[in-house]
């Protein structure tokens, strides 16, 4: 028994000599979706954010494909020792729901370290498409099922789940498309390849709307967003009820040391609870969470119960 005792203690006392030292070389985070989408934005003003506090470089790196899922396998996988990180968003716990096998388990097999920022969309349609306004797309597509096509950045995520939103509020049938990221799918709309996409960083959208590029139809939250307070909410633009506001978080490997994630979560909510951080990501259209890991555990598990009824109520499947 003393023996055991003594193993104990000796782990103990190593995990927090590793722990102490940490970090000691460059930490890597793991984005799952390609360049130019809100998971990709985040990852790359956390990372700026981190790198001062940590003393290290913190490197970016983006593994995409197949929803979100390549990257966040990848992630699960790697070295629990905090030097590889991921930040994700809704399809983090929505995959589940849309895909007959999902690599990984968002609750079992991660360890959150903060719930970083919430964010809304924007609604923008191709200036080639003859409405302008929600009452306008409504009339419209009402009178063509499966006629308007909206990208997504990929079965299960933000953009196609919000527009899934759009078809069973309005009673319309709007196509997806499903593109590999939030990147595509917005030059697949700038280029007129689909008419509409929902943007999720909203001062994203605003150049290519202020230059008529895509035309804003409506924001997602419940309230105008002070980067764009000239766009009318979802529901002030015709479609009363309509909600949608998701959010980006940063996660480590489960078996992660705590002491580790203790770490992390300190220098997150440290440096976003500045006012410089704070306006720094609000410009980009994010409003800032900073949460404790345990609060994080606690969004997941109500948003798997959320999603898991909306999923089924609404038949939505990756075709």
């Amino acid at each position: 028994m003393k023996r055991a005792s003594g193993v104990v203690v000796f782990v103990f006392a190593a995990t927090c000599a590793f722990a102490a030292e940490y970090p000691a070389k460059p930490v890597r985070i793991i984005t799952p979706f390609p360049p130019g989408g809100s998971v990709d934005l985040v990852a790359r003003l956390i990372g700026a954010d981190l790198s001062k506090p940590l003393g290290q470089q913190v490197v970016v790196d983006n593994r995409t494909g197949a929803s979100g899922m390549i990257g966040t396998e990848l992630a699960k996988n790697a070295a629990p020792d905090g030097y590889t990180l991921l930040v994700n968003t809704l399809p983090f716990v929505t995959n589940q729901f849309a895909y007959a096998k999902v690599p990984y388990d968002p609750v079992q097999d991660f360890a959150p370290v903060s719930l970083l920022c919430s964010v809304a969309s924007v609604l923008v349609a191709h200036p080639s498409l003859p409405v302008n306004s929600m009452k306008d797309l409504i009339a419209l597509a009402r009178s063509k099922p499966n006629a308007i096509t909206y990208g997504t950045a990929g079965a299960a995520t933000n953009p196609h789940i919000a527009g899934e939103l759009l078809n069973n509020l309005a009673k319309i049938k709007l196509l997806p498309v499903h593109y590999k990221g939030g990147g595509p799918a917005t030059i697949a709309t700038l280029s007129g390849e689909t008419q509409l996409y929902f943007v999720n960083a909203i001062p994203e959208a605003v150049p290519h709307i202020q230059a008529k590029k895509l035309k804003a139809l409506g924001i997602t939250a419940t309230k105008r967003n002070p980067s764009a307070p000239e766009i009318p909410t979802m529901a002030e633009a015709g479609l009363p009820g309509y909600e949608f506001t998701t959010w980006q978080i940063l996660a480590a490997p489960k078996a992660t040391p705590a002491a580790i994630i203790r770490t992390l979560n300190e220098k997150v909510r440290a440096v976003l609870k500045t006012p410089d951080a704070s306006k720094r990501w609000q410009d980009r259209g994010f409003d800032v969470i900073a949460s404790t890991p345990e609060e994080a555990t606690a969004h997941l598990q109500r948003e798997i119960k959320k999603w898991r009824a909306v999923f089924k109520e609404q038949n939505i499947k990756a075709e």
